[in-house]
């Protein structure tokens, strides 16, 4: 930091921009820091996911892999991904997105691939609640999993070949713009499709919750805990859209892929973990009763 206002001591003549870029640098080993603080961030509600993971695993060792258990097995997979990453690259994590990517491929695996496992863990909880307002409605079943499946498909593809792409036309400048606004496009518009789900699907369920005509201590904690998480994810999905198309034009991106990663995955996780900290009801003599 003492750099960088240096710099703007002796650059008082340069135009106000170059003073405003001055101000937002960051030194290496400030950068560093930064990486140190999302690991630690991210590290720590990888191990809360799996904690909570063992924990319903011991409440239920007679089920296979419930909904729940998958929940939380991507959100170990997905966080631990982030931690790593920002432990083994802390002077790499910062990718210059306004312009295309020197290592596409690199690029993805360590920037991108971690938040697609992030979209399939969310909607999975979309996938969840449809399957629930499904059954309430005697509305058809069949053509939920193939959808999530096939979305999710889609979602892995698309940026994958994007930068397959990138990584072959790299000695090309305006196929490089091109894919990069492709690339942008299409990210952009997958978390904005999770927001949309989030809405549709959480929206009917909370709707529906609210209009069951039995009072009760469980179904007031079940319209809060749909309306907290629909909320909670519908406005990161949002902001998360929202700022990657800003890091798009954004050469100098320091302070903004910081509060993209601790705004848009770090806290709704955060948030998300603790609605949803609640265990499954123990097996009775009379029978299972469904995870809620």
């Amino acid at each position: 930091m003492r750099g960088a206002l240096e710099n703007v001591f002796f650059m008082q003549h340069e135009p106000s921009t170059n003073m405003l870029q001055a101000y937002l640098s960051l030194s290496i080993g400030e950068s560093q820091t930064l990486a140190y603080v999302l690991a630690v961030l991210y590290l720590a509600l990888g191990v809360t996911a799996l904690v909570q993971l063992i924990r319903i695993q011991l409440r239920l060792p007679e089920y296979g892999w419930t909904t729940q258990k998958v929940f939380h097995l991507l959100n170990v997979m997905c966080l631990f991904a982030r931690g790593v990453l920002f432990f083994i690259f802390p002077d790499e994590w910062l990718v210059n997105i306004a312009d295309p990517p020197a290592r596409p491929l690199f690029y993805y695996t360590a920037f991108l691939l971690p938040g697609q496992i992030y979209f399939t863990t969310y909607t999975l909880l979309i996938l969840f609640w449809a399957e629930i307002y499904h059954q309430a409605r005697s509305l058809p079943l069949k053509h939920l999993r193939p959808a999530f499946f096939a979305c999710n498909s889609v979602v892995y593809i698309l940026p994958l070949a994007i930068s397959v792409s990138q990584m072959k036309e790299s000695s090309n400048p305006h196929m490089k713009q091109v894919l990069k606004y492709a690339m942008t496009s299409v990210v952009c518009l997958v978390w904005l499709s999770a927001a949309a789900g989030f809405v549709f699907y959480g929206g009917r369920l909370f709707v529906m919750l609210r209009r069951f005509p039995l009072e009760s201590k469980g179904r007031r904690k079940k319209l809060q805990e749909v309306g907290a998480v629909a909320g909670v994810s519908t406005v990161a999905f949002v902001v998360r859209a929202a700022l990657f198309a800003i890091l798009a034009f954004m050469t100098d991106s320091t302070y903004v892929q910081f509060a993209y990663f601790l705004v848009c995955e770090i806290v709704p996780t955060a948030i998300i973990l603790t609605v949803l900290r609640k265990l499954p009801p123990k097996r009775t003599p009379d029978g299972y009763h469904a995870i809620r």
